[in-house]
């Protein structure tokens, strides 16, 4: 079943667009561009839940898997070219390249069923022969499956995407903003050729212009630097001084576990960037800058289009969003050994105010009450390969489905009325924190509600060993709520 997410459908006359992987990274931002220049576009998503509230009025949103030919043969009927912009980059799996084989093989016969006229795909630079790194491979193994059906392929190979929330962005950025001194090993001097997120998506939007060209084309930027460069760039545009000694590393993995120490990147993450950065990534075929009118930026400029973004708390996108489906798994219901704590308070606001208050909640805002037991919180789940807490949010006030909180995701999302934010933890059970608001004589009523439901013996006792901190964290937090709200209305109330 399909439905818009806008007002109203786009003319039914025009070429239908898919895109796949809308909830993702690049995904998420290729949507809105395409609105921009005219297109009509679908997209297809496991969960299209996480696209409510996305303002892209007319898009048509279906539910559909890259692994499951029935849910495709829906989405693509219709369709004249189809975005491919799925991956298991980062996913802690050892057959994330047979996965992704068997999707795109399972994608590109679909497509040839469906009558669609050309698949649009984002591979990875560099020599395949010289490759030390096996997302890399993928990446450009993918590219081949989609075109096994005969269906013509246009695939842009890309290094390093230099935006605002892009894994490879926000692990230098941790890094040179935490570390005055840095002593990395040497693959920190190889080169690569990174290229702006606007960028990469002009190619993407500008492609629809060229229906007729397939192939590959390696895009990049600029500029040819390596790491090390790119890491020094970055704390100059920050104005840091940053020293940085290449040394031997004698097992890689200690390599990733520092990024997973010092950076929001998880271990999986990680070990997929440290192992392609010991490949170089440059263009090597300059074709794309004569077929299309795409003039790269260089990365200076690239950099500071992130900072700015960063800056206005305008980032669109972020990595992890992309790795959304690490939590499948059931959604919050009245389930048989349900475990609850619910607090509730009358608060002297409208609704929308208390909404706002509860909805700020999580990164650089922190936790009103136990702020340093979250963190240790965090920091015990990293310990363990979980997220943590250093995810942090994609925008401090605003929040979307699917959107990332810490080591929270937004499962469920009513303005003015309710959130609901899924643990991602490393836990022997599941855990859910709710909040509603509604209308209460003069003001409101805010319910504050944690559920969890254990996984066996081991959850019943991680349930209870937890709760003398319960008992502390969160009631304090629903009173400074309470009182966050109400110091919000006497604010306003002062500034008219």
């Amino acid at each position: 079943m399909s439905k818009p997410v806008g007002a109203s459908l786009m003319d039914p006359g025009k070429p239908l667009i898919l895109v796949t992987g809308a909830t993702g990274y690049i995904g998420g931002r290729l949507v809105p561009r395409l609105l921009e220049a005219g297109r009509r576009v679908r997209c297809m998503a496991r969960n299209p839940e996480r696209l409510v509230g996305r303002r892209w009025p007319g898009v048509e949103v279906v539910k559909g898997d890259v692994s499951d030919p029935a849910s495709l043969e829906s989405a693509l009927r219709g369709v004249t070219q189809a975005y491919y912009l799925v991956h298991a980059m980062g996913e802690d799996t050892s057959d994330f390249r047979g996965r992704d084989l068997r999707q795109a093989r399972t994608f590109s016969e679909a497509c040839a069923k469906a009558g669609v006229r050309r698949i649009i795909y984002l591979g990875g630079l560099g020599d395949p022969s010289r490759h030390r790194s096996d997302h890399l491979a993928s990446r450009q193994e993918v590219g081949a499956a989609l075109g096994a059906s005969g269906v013509p392929v246009l695939e842009f190979r890309a290094a390093v995407i230099v935006g605002s929330g892009s894994a490879s962005f926000e692990m230098i950025r941790h890094l040179t903003e935490r570390l005055p001194l840095m002593i990395t090993p040497r693959w920190l001097n190889t080169r690569c050729q990174p290229i702006g997120v606007r960028d990469v998506l002009a190619y993407f939007t500008e492609a629809l212009d060229h229906p007729d060209v397939d192939g590959i084309f390696e895009i990049g930027g600029q500029d040819v630097l390596d790491y090390r460069t790119m890491m020094l760039g970055y704390a100059e545009a920050r104005g840091l001084h940053r020293l940085i000694i290449p040394m031997n590393v004698p097992f890689p993995i200690l390599s990733v576990l520092w990024v997973d120490l010092v950076t929001p990147i998880p271990m999986a993450l990680a070990a997929a960037l440290v192992e392609g950065m010991n490949t170089e990534v440059v263009v090597q075929d300059p074709r794309a800058l004569e077929i299309f009118r795409v003039k790269p930026m260089t990365y200076r400029e690239a950099l500071g289009l992130a900072l700015q973004r960063l800056d206005e708390d305008a980032v669109e996108t972020t990595w992890a969003s992309s790795l959304a489906g690490e939590t499948e798994g059931p959604a919050l219901g009245s389930h048989e050994g349900m475990l609850l704590e619910r607090h509730n308070r009358q608060v002297m606001a409208p609704p929308h105010v208390v909404f706002q208050t509860f909805c700020a909640l999580g990164g650089e805002n922190g936790w009103p009450a136990g702020n340093l037991l979250w963190q240790m919180r965090g920091m015990m789940d990293r310990v363990v390969g979980g997220v943590g807490m250093r995810r942090g949010r994609r925008h401090p006030r605003e929040l979307r489905v699917g959107d990332p909180v810490d080591f929270w995701r937004v499962e469920a999302l009513e303005p003015d009325r309710l959130l609901r934010l899924r643990s991602e933890m490393r836990l022997d059970g599941h855990a859910w924190l709710q909040f509603t608001v509604r209308p209460e004589g003069t003001g409101s009523r805010l319910e504050q509600t944690a559920f969890f439901e254990p996984l066996g013996l081991l959850g019943l006792l991680y349930w209870y060993s937890v709760l003398p901190f319960h008992l502390f964290v969160f009631p304090g937090m629903i009173r400074t709520l309470k009182l966050r709200a109400e110091a919000s209305v006497t604010e306003s109330g002062r500034g008219r």
